[in-house]
């Protein structure tokens, strides 16, 4: 699989098959990613792989989790302005149209939603943690590494789906990988085989028209 093949056959799986996927090989994609560009060579990602019997474990932990979480930060801006606002509704419009989930259906809605929090099945996942004292330059680089470990894991013939909802999960994911206290979570990446009889996972999501966002300057 060439760059091109990953990056279009890329895609958030929102529901994965039970396939194992086996420790070595996710080491190995973490390594391959390490060489993501990072300013100053600071390398901010902190890494926590969960796989098998421990994403039993945390599944577990996460339905036992009581005491109420703080977010680590806001995923999206207040007051969404256009486009990035109807790109966000459309895509939820979508999602819930693939499902077959209707807009006054709100337990459906938050049945989905909940989700996120299961991984959508996938055997495998890691959080990406921050040290609390990088700022926005450093979470480029989180992002880089992330996409680098995605389109690596379609050449592997594995899929993925990053996930900022789990920062709204901080603490209970802190205290179960047991991160420090100056870690802040970023997010998580479920890893795993996707389901091809799954029809959330025809889901894919337009892109704006590259004259909307791009000039070329000549003077």
């Amino acid at each position: 699989m060439d760059v091109s093949e990953a990056v279009d056959s890329r895609l958030s799986v929102r529901e994965f098959l039970k396939n194992p996927v086996d420790d070595a090989l996710i080491k190995e994609l973490l390594e391959k990613s390490a060489r993501s560009a990072s300013g100053g060579n600071l390398q901010p990602w902190k890494i926590y792989v969960i796989n098998n019997e421990t994403m039993c474990s945390f599944l577990k932990f996460q339905e036992e989790w009581s005491e109420p979480e703080t977010p680590a930060y806001a995923i999206y801006p207040e007051n969404l302005k256009e486009p990035y606002k109807t790109s966000r509704f459309e895509v939820g419009v979508q999602m819930y149209s693939i499902l077959d989930i209707g807009r006054e259906d709100k337990e459906g809605r938050f049945k989905q939603m909940l989700r996120n929090f299961e991984f959508f099945g996938a055997p495998a996942a890691f959080f990406c943690f921050v040290d609390r004292q990088m700022g926005t330059p450093q979470w480029s680089d989180l992002g880089m590494f992330l996409q680098t470990f995605m389109l690596l894991a379609r050449e592997a013939g594995l899929d993925t789906c990053p996930q900022e909802a789990w920062a709204m999960k901080q603490e209970s994911v802190t205290a179960f990988v047991e991160a420090p206290d100056e870690e802040m979570l970023f997010c998580g990446m479920a890893i795993g085989y996707r389901d091809p009889e799954a029809p959330i996972n025809d889901l894919r999501t337009d892109r704006r028209a590259i004259d909307t966002w791009t000039k070329f300057i000549k003077k």
